[in-house]
């Protein structure tokens, strides 16, 4: 059986090929949910986007479309035209009570669409150096990415995620003698941490860990020597932290990709190659440089100095190209707010090596700003100017950081109230949509107390009170919830969309016993509860976080 949006859609198609109208390609249905009750479950604007190409009155158009709509009454009530020409459709009773049944046979497959059609995307996110522990930057990049990758995989796209190892370079030659310093400070032996070097607490821990093993086996080496040593051993122990502080926040990589990759392979050449066949660099002053104005950026980019060195920016094109080689049709970057001014030119690199406009894509994550108190969290205890995501996660808790990280748009800066989170109270969204579930788990082990258990095929006949109502269209929402995530690049649809849900269900609840002396009537309500808890266990699926039997 279809469900009403898709018979809603199947019926429209079948209007237009019964109209006899020549239809453009492509033609976009533009069914959309009206914001007031009134105005129906679904709405088009069809017959006025026909209205231009007919030269057609759009309500004109309306009538004519609606004269052919094949009007079944277990799915449709009624259709009205509406406004100048909006096409407005009202749900029968019959397919709501179906629906139940349908989102319980699906299970944890309701919600997922076939819409990607197996397209290859990569997402990269967080990306941090690894000069130090994550942040909370990156704890807000890491829910992010996340998120979207479970619902592009479950819009049917082949989403594939990817953090970016930055393991050559200045820094990671400053982090080694960084330590290095640490580690002689920490044998009562002066060396000074060079200028712009790393300060935080977590390398004194680190240089302790080195003599705990080793003793001074490292003092008697020259400086230079023990530092370039140093920069292996704080890299891969920074780089195992970061990636136990990921997997403890429930993020796991499809792939970890290190920079030193590419210089080895010696990418960054066929780059330099293939814009000196295209005329697209030059030499000035001593420099490479990339005729980056062609392609939208606002000046010229240096991609080898005069030194002879390439360029951070060089590389990171190699990169972007690599990704493209390994087959992936869309790429999906998400930087720090301080890269605002990085995409035209990355884009101008992906428009000059041949790629679609439309396959690029960046998102900015916006700054936090931590509250406890309603005062604002200046730093952390251990880390310098670092505020560790470990440290955020150890006391809010994963759902909690999660939650609160995706429920504003990518764009937004945002306040994390500490106190909320920790919150056990109807006022944390986390904890309000988490109850619902608990709720509903409670309510099924006292119908089976009580002797009810809801068989395969129950009737769902008995629903159909306003509450009962707004509960299963609320419900049927969910598959276009995760289309928009996906289409618009907006992970808190999905954390809205289960707030609501909860508010809708906590409602239901209060003004309706679930078990009652009607036997039918009980079935049903259990029935649309188990619904209920299946779609919310579906979006806290997406979100990362749990779904609890019970709430202490």
């Amino acid at each position: 059986m279809k469900t009403p949006q898709e018979y809603v859609q199947w019926a429209l198609e079948q209007a237009l090929a019964a109209s006899g109208w020549e239809i453009p390609p492509g033609l976009y249905l533009g069914l959309e949910r009206p914001k007031q009750e009134e105005l129906g479950d679904l709405s088009s604007p069809l017959a006025m986007t026909l209205a231009r190409e007919l030269r057609m009155a759009p309500r004109k158009a309306a009538e004519i479309l609606v004269s052919h709509l094949p009007q079944d009454p277990d799915y449709l009530d009624r259709v009205e035209i509406a406004g100048p020409g909006f096409i407005n459709f009202f749900y029968a009773k019959p397919c709501l009570q179906q629906a139940v049944l349908e989102i319980i046979r699906a299970g944890e497959n309701f919600g997922r669409s076939a819409m990607g059609q197996g397209r290859r995307i990569q997402l990269e996110f967080v990306s941090a150096n690894p000069t130090g522990p994550l942040n909370i930057v990156s704890a807000r990049a890491a829910a992010i990415g996340d998120v979207l990758c479970r619902c592009y995989r479950a819009a049917g796209y082949d989403a594939h995620s990817e953090f970016y190892v930055n393991d050559a370079g200045r820094q990671i030659r400053l982090l080694g003698a960084s330590l290095s310093a640490r580690y002689m400070s920490e044998l009562g032996r002066s060396e000074p941490v060079p200028e712009e070097g790393y300060h935080g607490e977590y390398l004194r821990d680190l240089a302790r860990e080195i003599i705990e093993r080793e003793g001074e086996r490292y003092a008697g080496m020259p400086a230079e020597e023990r530092a370039a040593l140093f920069s292996t051993i704080a890299l891969e122990h920074m780089l195992g932290r970061q990636r136990a502080s990921l997997d403890q926040y429930g993020v796991h990589y499809d792939h970890w990709f290190r920079e030193s990759s590419l210089r080895e392979s010696n990418a960054q050449q066929s780059i330099l190659d293939a814009f000196a066949q295209a005329g697209l660099s030059y030499e000035q002053e001593g420099a490479l440089w990339f005729r980056s104005t062609s392609f939208g950026d606002e000046k010229d980019r240096v991609l080898v100095t005069r030194e002879g060195e390439p360029t951070y920016f060089l590389i990171d094109i190699a990169y972007h190209e690599d990704k493209y080689r390994r087959g992936f049709e869309k790429l999906i970057d998400f930087w720090g707010p301080d890269h605002h001014g990085y995409i035209d030119r990355m884009r101008a690199a992906i428009l000059a090596l041949g790629h679609p406009k439309e396959s690029f894509a960046v998102s900015i994550i916006q700054q936090i700003n931590l509250l406890r108190g309603g005062e604002s969290v200046k730093m952390s205890k251990r880390a310098g100017q670092i505020i560790e995501m470990d440290e955020l996660i150890e006391e809010v808790g994963t759902d909690a950081a999660r939650f609160y990280f995706v429920d504003r748009r990518i764009s937004q800066p945002m306040d994390f109230d500490i106190d909320l989170a920790k919150k056990q109270s109807d006022e944390n969204p986390v904890y309000y949509v988490q109850m619902a579930h608990a709720r509903i788990c409670n309510i099924e082990r006292f119908a089976i107390e009580q002797g009810l258990e809801v068989p395969p095929e129950a009737d769902a006949s008995p629903l159909g009170n306003a509450h009962e109502v707004q509960v299963i269209k609320k419900l049927l929402e969910f598959p276009e919830v995760i289309q928009r995530v996906v289409q618009h690049t907006e992970p808190h649809r999905v954390s809205n969309y289960a707030q609501e849900l909860a508010a809708i269900f906590h409602r239901f609840y209060h003004e309706n016993r679930v078990v009652t002396e009607d036997v039918p009537l009980s079935l049903a309500r259990l029935m649309l509860a188990r619904a209920t808890r299946r779609v919310l266990a579906n979006a806290f699926s997406l979100l990362g976080i749990s779904a609890p039997e019970n709430m202490r």
